[in-house]
């Protein structure tokens, strides 16, 4: 089934049971956690083509981290008992399945390297890149309607800081900045920027 979630509400939260495999139909959401301490923190921005949550299915274990919706998503939810017979019974999706682990295993290798190892522009750039893998989302276009504080939410930096940031992306010919709108104008820079 498919669902609407409206910008700023949860898709899924931490400590749920989880009950479907989740897809971005069409939409930007993100993965975070946010403690009761008042600490937030975001793993990593999922738009459309993404799924997620496909480990605490295999594990069926309780929801590890909060999914909320950056604008209004549509969400595409699967049963565990279709994803289970998916799971036992068809190589493709197997295949897919490894592939996808595979590829979100790399994104966050990359993510933890690029916080300790890059200055603020050079994550930034990363951070907009990995929301272009085609194996990840393969319905992401190169146009990517997001605001600078969404952008500084999935990066951790300041919308202040990513405005500076977009600049110097934009100066050197990787992105054109329009309001609500990002247009990546060569990929294959932004994900090697700051080397």
């Amino acid at each position: 089934m498919v669902r609407t979630v409206p910008a700023g509400q949860y898709v899924c939260m931490k400590g749920d049971a989880v009950e479907h495999w989740l897809g971005v139909v069409d939409g930007l959401v993100k993965m975070a956690s946010n403690w009761s301490s008042g600490k937030t923190t975001s793993f990593v921005g999922l738009s459309s083509g993404g799924w997620f949550g496909e480990g605490s299915l295999m594990k069926d274990e309780p929801r590890r981290y909060d999914v909320i919706a950056l604008r209004e998503s549509r969400i595409a939810y699967m049963k565990r008992s279709r994803f289970q017979h998916l799971l036992d019974h068809s190589i493709p999706f197997n295949r897919f399945l490894l592939i996808q682990l595979n590829e979100r295993l790399g994104q966050f290798i990359g993510m933890m390297e690029h916080e300790r190892l890059l200055n603020t522009d050079a994550r930034l750039a990363r951070c907009l890149a990995s929301m272009f893998n085609p194996l990840l989302y393969p319905g992401s276009s190169l146009e990517l309607r997001i605001s600078q504080e969404e952008i500084g939410l999935l990066a951790g930096i300041s919308r202040q800081r990513v405005n500076q940031a977009l600049h110097v992306l934009e100066q050197a010919g990787l992105v054109r900045v329009d309001y609500g709108t990002l247009t990546i104008l060569d990929l294959d820079r932004l994900r090697c920027f700051g080397e």
